[in-house]
Formats: C-alpha cells, sequence, structure tokens
C-alpha cells in the first residue's frame, strides 16, 4: 500500500508541504494553543445516497491530539485503576446520580470527547443514562480486565475516523504542530493509505488532498 501511496504524492512534495505549514504556525504566525494539523479529503465519482456509506477506524503511529480528554465509567477495579493512572472517571452510583437527565447527560458528553466503559457496566449505560451519549455519538468503547487501561486510552486518544457523511468532503486531525516532520509524514501516510483503500474506486475517487493547521491556509498534497 505504501508503493502506491507514494507513486500518487511524491515523498519530497509532502516533506516540502508539511515543513511550509509547520514554519507557518510556529515561526511567522505562533498561536497561543497547539494547533492541529488535519487532512482534509475531497471526493469524486461518489453518490452519497446511492453509493454505500464507507466508516472506518486507524490507530495511528503518533497521538494527534493529546490533550483529547477520555473519561472511563467504571466497575470498582476499572475506576482504582483511572484514579491512580490519573484518568478522569465515574461509577455506576454517580452515573445513576444523573437521573437520566438529558441536560446532565448532555453536560456529561459535552465534558469529554470519549468515554471508555467497563464490560459489566457497558450493558447498563442505555438504562442509567438513556441514548444521551449515543445520540453524541460518543457511546464508550468497551474494556476488559485482560489489557491496562492506559493502554486503551493511548489506543482511544491516536485513533481516527473516517465516515462518509451526505457531502463529498470529509476532513480528519492527523496530528500536531509540536509534532516532527516525520512524524507528521508517517500519519499523514497511514491516514491516507487507509482512507484510499475504504474508497470503492480507491484514486479513482480521490479528487484532492490537502493538509493544513487549525489556522492556516489549506496545503495541497494531491
Amino acid at each position: 500500500v505504501i508503493a502506491t501511496m507514494t507513486s500518487k504524492i511524491p515523498k519530497d512534495v509532502m516533506a516540502k508541504e508539511i515543513e511550509d505549514i509547520l514554519n507557518y504556525s510556529l515561526k511567522l504566525k505562533k498561536r497561543k494553543f497547539t494547533e492541529t494539523v488535519e487532512l482534509q479529503i475531497a471526493l469524486k465519482n461518489y453518490d452519497p445516497q446511492k453509493d454505500r456509506r464507507f466508516s472506518g477506524t486507524i490507530r495511528l503511529k503518533h497521538t494527534p491530539r493529546p490533550k483529547f480528554s477520555v473519561c472511563i465509567l467504571g466497575d470498582q477495579q476499572h475506576c482504582d485503576e483511572a484514579k491512580a493512572n490519573s484518568i478522569p472517571c465515574m461509577d455506576v452510583d454517580e452515573l445513576k446520580k444523573l437521573n437520566k437527565d438529558k441536560k446532565l447527560v448532555k453536560k456529561l458528553s459535552k465534558k469529554y470527547n470519549a468515554f471508555i466503559a467497563s464490560d459489566s457496566v457497558i450493558r447498563q449505560i442505555p438504562r442509567i443514562l438513556g441514548p444521551g451519549l449515543n445520540k453524541a455519538g460518543k457511546f464508550p468503547t468497551s474494556a476488559s480486565h485482560q489489557e491496562p487501561l492506559v493502554q486503551k486510552v493511548d489506543d482511544i486518544r491516536a485513533t481516527i475516523k473516517f465516515q462518509m457523511k451526505k457531502v463529498l468532503c470529509l476532513g480528519v486531525a492527523v496530528g500536531n504542530v509540536n509534532m516532527t516532520k516525520e512524524q507528521l509524514q508517517q500519519n499523514i501516510t497511514l491516514a491516507i493509505n487507509f482512507l484510499v483503500s475504504l474508497l470503492k474506486k480507491n484514486w479513482q475517487n480521490v479528487r484532492a488532498l490537502y493538509v493544513k493547521t487549525s489556522m492556516g491556509k489549506p496545503h495541497r498534497l494531491y
């Protein structure tokens, strides 16, 4: 897959565009916050009404958003593990105190970027909280006691999702301006290859690819 990628976007072209966006963001126009680097995709030969809408997730090599917040909805063991590692958590009793109140559940869903729930807790979520988290697109990922919680949180922070909606444009976070050029190149390469593998006609469905920082101009890769 890497071969098809480099034939479509020469490595030196990508390196130059990455260098340009970092130079602009870190030297010419430094902001008071860490800008995210986003990959923007324009598709073609796709009919969102008729064609199957694709969806897929991939774990990038380097975490694109270090401040991406994750909350554990845990059983006793997971809550102890979360507290020991300074990860926000809530147990079943705390969730029950929200009383299925839509406003409170909405407030909870807005407070964190993602949720992880213990295997034993996840089944109870719809009953305890109602459909609020699901509606916000933040239904928890389940966690067992076989894997370390910290690893699970890192995986979620480093995972991006491509989802076809009703429009022919997509955007995903692939890094931030504090990453090295090499780290950004690795993440962008992984993301593009994965996206192209999801498309029905692969590269024939790609109209254009851009990278940009939160406040910067788009730079065309393809």
